[in-house]
């Protein structure tokens, strides 16, 4: 069964955040496009995500040491405990369904610190003698975000950092498939804020029907 992780960044939902509008119409439309895939909703504001921080660190390097699991302190164990789960959730799914809004020209910090929790050697990627290799060749993605001014062209453009990281990220776990869909201007053009938001949702359930 084609598995999706549906994974939201936003601490707003589909009443008030662009976004998650435009995700939403996504969703409901693959759902009906593809009733016998599983969706599974990553709502990484409703998920404990640890930093990597100096406990993931210390607890990393005694297994790499040849220590075992129960050798590491309490916070080691759930850290690292839990960083593992993620990672064996993303690694696991087949479809990767990104949902951020465009804060300070990326996106919120969470959907970074996911990403280091998913980014792991052996399972995302590996090293070789050449460099590093992704792992993930048999998956594909999407990135769903809304901005207020306009991004994807123009002066601004080279400012975008949130889709180009995620594209970025995606090349490196060695995903062949990628794809953006923006909702942007709203904000910049309010006399044209609903016609966008139709419009990116319309595009949305198209898109559905071939993601």
């Amino acid at each position: 069964m084609t598995k999706v992780l549906y994974i939201t960044a936003h601490p707003h939902d589909e009443t008030m955040s662009y976004s998650m509008a435009v995700a939403k119409a996504f969703m409901d439309t693959y759902k009906d496009v593809n009733p016998d895939h599983e969706i599974v909703h990553i709502d990484l504001y409703n998920e404990h995500i640890p930093h990597i921080d100096a406990d993931v660190f210390s607890g990393w390097g005694k297994l790499q040491s040849g220590k075992g699991f129960e050798d590491l302190s309490q916070e080691e164990q759930q850290k690292v405990q839990r960083l593992n789960e993620l990672s064996d959730q993303f690694i696991a799914g087949d479809k990767y369904v990104f949902v951020t809004p465009f804060w300070n020209f990326s996106f919120p910090p969470l959907m970074k610190a996911y990403i280091d929790a998913v980014a792991v050697a052996g399972k995302s990627f590996k090293y070789t003698a050449e460099g590093p290799v992704g792992l993930l060749t048999d998956k594909k993605a999407l990135h769903i975000q809304a901005r207020g001014g306009v991004y994807s062209e123009g002066p601004a453009a080279s400012m975008e950092m949130g889709h180009r990281y995620l594209e970025i990220i995606m090349q490196f776990f060695g995903v062949p498939s990628f794809q953006g869909l923006f909702v942007e201007g709203h904000a910049a053009m309010p006399d044209k804020a609903d016609e966008i938001k139709k419009d990116a949702i319309n595009r949305a359930k198209d898109l559905a029907h071939t993601f």
